[in-house]
């Protein structure tokens, strides 16, 4: 069972370092990242100004091999004549697809170079053109733009950055269909997701610092403010080391990497421990045998030889058994982990550091058997006179103790891991969830009949409020700097998360108003307002806010009302001062308040072909709100159900041990029990008497587990600016339970012997 978790986490551990590897220049590739100064704080930022990569190009060349702008992916409408999907693709520069290594199946890497081009993978080959040739074929996406299939890639696989990216389209038809050459100020927007690969003999730490102030050289003066500072990560950085904190890098899964490898060695050592222990105990029947081989002639060398093959022939035999074990499992791990790990049967690196491992582990549970045993004094023990003393108990109960330590300890950190996301999803988001579901827009079609689409789905009853947004309530449409008030220090630099949105927007998602008034209708001048959050009242320091007046991009805006604080970004961190305008734009979704009187299967069904009607290029597709909202627990989540599973093994070996244990102790001491009850001892007497040993070994694990696991996990905590506390109750939860598993556990061999037969255990041997 201890190998088999191993070996699990190993597997886990070996996908989570080997992200990206699938590149075969990952050594050499890096993303642009720039650190900006907002808000009093520094920021990270992976989106950098498009034209970067010409200056780049132009005044470092040298240092490059390629410099590749991107996208990021996205979700796009790919179309076959009728055969509409949403598939998420990413727009390139040519030379992404040589610097990404991506594995040709057909075509060339280089039809990228021809704008009217498009790369898919494989998965969409399929999807799309089953087992016919997609070469050449035409698709449209986004019901805007012809491209002809120029080539097709291998599926990246899921340990990858770009693994989500079905299709590549070229770089020059985002430029012209977004008209990039017209931008009137280009370093101000960053959208830009910018590679580059690293020359022969280059150094990256070298060139980071060179192109330091690129940006900041090419800004305005009111943008110098944020003072912009690039930078290059590596590749091999981006998954394990995501995480900055005011401009520096303080790890991120890395943490986690650690986390599980360290529970790994130690649900290990708890199955050695196990086996140390019963060996040990069972010393005294051994005894006689390690006598006699002593007297006709045995060395000692030869007995340590003996009980260590014993010990790594049973490691060999536990590890064939937990392979078997961990393919058995390899899928629901795979679920709860959310990988496509598999054993890696053709990896000779496995099979060398697998046994290996059981090698070592061999040589640690033989060890202190092969050691004590081999020590024995044959004339003692054949004369009958051996006795193990007093003393020979207390490794055994040192070892118990550091297994109920180790845990107790993944009890505890368990429990506030889970905690930590309950106590954040209790956070007040500042609107209703309920029923509410957004429908990303990819097609202008729906904004031209709005008031059309409005009417019908009233008609069918299964809606109660629609609106437009620039983005859903999870997220932001974006962020602006342009932000101005009276009273704001000139040299303080502003990032402000803004989003446009329609009439009724408050009423669909159900705002919670602190001061002022939603935007209406009745209101012409409101084509002039902002409603702004409560983090934005007070980072601006407005005492009287509503119908206070602020400056966007040179225009006056009045302030019409204050939103009470809305959850939009991470569930762990705080809100941001935000900015809300009324648009009458395109936007990018739709959001609808279902009918609570009508189930939300039957509503959707019935607003299904409304926007069909209305928008057949685009397939009809939906997400909840709720949902949404909950993947963002999606990574604790994981995290926290890994760890109870190996917290579960790590107190079911811990019982294992105690229950051999309790079973030789009754076993030893057959007869006192039995000379007991003769003259009156009661089932609870020797229940308690045989229990009380292992009752107080697992207090003092409590006494020493408690202050680890507080300072730990006290330290994890402090990750996160919204947190839960290490509240008393967990520990003494912990202790009542620990205090009950080792009772249960016990309890069965202890009563088992206190109910036998006095007479078969004290009768001649």
């Amino acid at each position: 069972m201890g190998m088999a978790v191993v070996i699990l986490i190993g597997l886990w551990i070996w996908d989570e370092l080997s992200f990206d590897r699938y590149h075969k220049n990952h050594n050499r590739i890096a993303q642009v990242i720039q650190n900006v100064t907002n808000n009093g704080e520094v920021q990270t930022w992976r989106s950098v100004p498009y034209p970067l990569a010409a200056e780049l190009r132009k005044s470092y060349g040298s240092d490059f091999k390629y410099v590749v702008m991107g996208t990021g992916s996205g979700n796009h409408i790919l179309a076959l004549g009728d055969k509409k999907l949403t598939e998420s693709g990413a727009y390139f520069e040519p030379q992404a697809t040589e610097m990404l290594s991506l594995k040709m199946l057909q075509g060339d890497r280089n039809a990228l170079k021809d704008p009217t081009s498009i790369l898919i993978s494989e998965s969409v080959a399929k999807a799309y053109f089953g087992n016919n040739d997609p070469m050449y074929k035409v698709l449209k996406i986004d019901n805007q733009t012809n491209v002809k299939v120029a080539g097709v890639y291998e599926n990246i696989p899921k340990n990858s950055t770009f693994s989500d990216m079905a299709f590549v389209a070229p770089w020059q038809l985002f430029a012209t269909t977004n008209q990039l050459d017209k931008m009137t100020e280009p370093w101000r927007p960053n959208f830009v997701s910018l590679y580059v690969q690293l020359a022969d003999n280059v150094d990256l730490a070298t060139v980071s610092l060179k192109i330091r102030d690129v940006k900041l050289h090419h800004v305005s003066a009111q943008l110098a403010k944020k003072k912009p500072a690039l930078f290059l990560q590596a590749m091999n950085e981006w998954h394990l080391y995501d995480e900055f904190k005011n401009g520096i890098n303080t790890g991120g899964r890395i943490q986690y990497v650690w986390l599980f490898g360290i529970i790994g060695m130690f649900v290990l050592l708890l199955a050695c421990i196990n086996f140390m222990n019963l060996s040990t105990a069972r010393s005294e029947k051994r005894a006689r045998e390690v006598g006699i081989r002593k007297a006709i002639g045995s060395l000692r060398s030869q007995l340590i030889y003996q009980f260590f093959s014993e010990s790594l022939l049973c490691v060999m035999i536990a590890f064939a058994l937990s392979l078997l074990l961990v393919q058995l499992s390899l899928p629901f791990f795979n679920e709860v982990a959310d990988k496509q790990m598999s054993i890696l049967w053709n990896n000779p690196l496995f099979w060398i550091m697998s046994i290996g491992f059981s090698l070592i582990t061999g040589l640690i549970t033989g060890s202190y058997p092969a050691f004590y045993l081999s020590s024995f004094k044959p004339i003692k023990v054949l004369k009958g006179s051996f006795r193990v003393g007093r003393l020979a108990s207390v490794p055994r109960k040192v070892l118990v103790v550091l297994q109920f330590t180790v845990s107790v300890t993944l009890i505890i950190g368990t429990i506030v891991v889970f905690r930590q996301i309950q106590f954040a999803k209790n956070r007040p988001v500042g609107y209703s969830r309920d029923g509410l579901v957004y429908i990303p827009m990819v097609t202008d079609d729906i904004h031209k009949h709005f008031d059309a689409v409005k009417s019908d789905l009233f008609k069918t009853g299964s809606v109660v409020s629609i609106a437009e947004a620039g983005s859903a309530p999870t997220g932001n449409a974006g962020s602006t700097s342009a932000v101005e008030w009276e009273g704001k220090d000139p040299n303080l630099s502003v990032d402000f998360p803004q989003n446009n949105v329609s009439y009724d927007y408050g009423k669909t998602i159900g705002w919670q108003f602190a001061e002022g008034r939603d935007f209406s209708r009745t209101f012409l001048s409101d084509s002039a307002a902002v409603i702004l959050n409560e983090t934005a009242i007070h980072f601006m320091g407005l005492k009287n806010p509503v119908d206070a007046n602020i400056k966007y991009y040179g225009h006056s805006f009045k302030v019409i009302g204050i939103t009470k604080d809305m959850v939009s970004e991470s569930p762990y961190e705080q809100v941001r001062p935000t900015i809300y305008f009324l648009s009458k734009d395109p936007s990018s979704v739709i959001l609808l308040k279902i009918n609570p009187r009508m189930s939300a299967s039957e509503a959707l069904d019935k607003i299904g072909p409304v926007f069909k009607a209305y928008n057949p290029a685009q397939p009809f597709e939906y997400q909840f709100v709720d949902q949404e909202y909950a993947k963002k627990f999606g990574n604790e989540e994981r995290v926290g159900k890994l760890a109870s599973s190996f917290a579960g093994l790590a107190i079911f070996i811990s019982c294992l041990g105690l229950f051999g244990m309790a079973s030789f102790m009754a076993e030893q001491r057959i007869k006192e029990i039995g000379v007991r009850k003769v003259l009156g001892a009661s089932v609870f007497n020797l229940w308690s008497m045989l229990s009380k040993d292992f009752v107080l070994l697992v207090i003092i694990s409590l006494v020493l587990a408690t202050p680890v696991a507080w300072y730990f996990m006290h330290n994890w905590l402090q990750n996160y600016r919204y947190h839960a506390d290490t509240a008393w109750w967990i520990f003494a939860v912990t202790a009542v339970g620990a205090m009950a598993i080792t009772l249960l556990t016990v309890s069965y061999q202890s009563i088992k012997a206190a109910l036998m037969n006095p007479v078969k255990s004290l009768k001649t041997e």
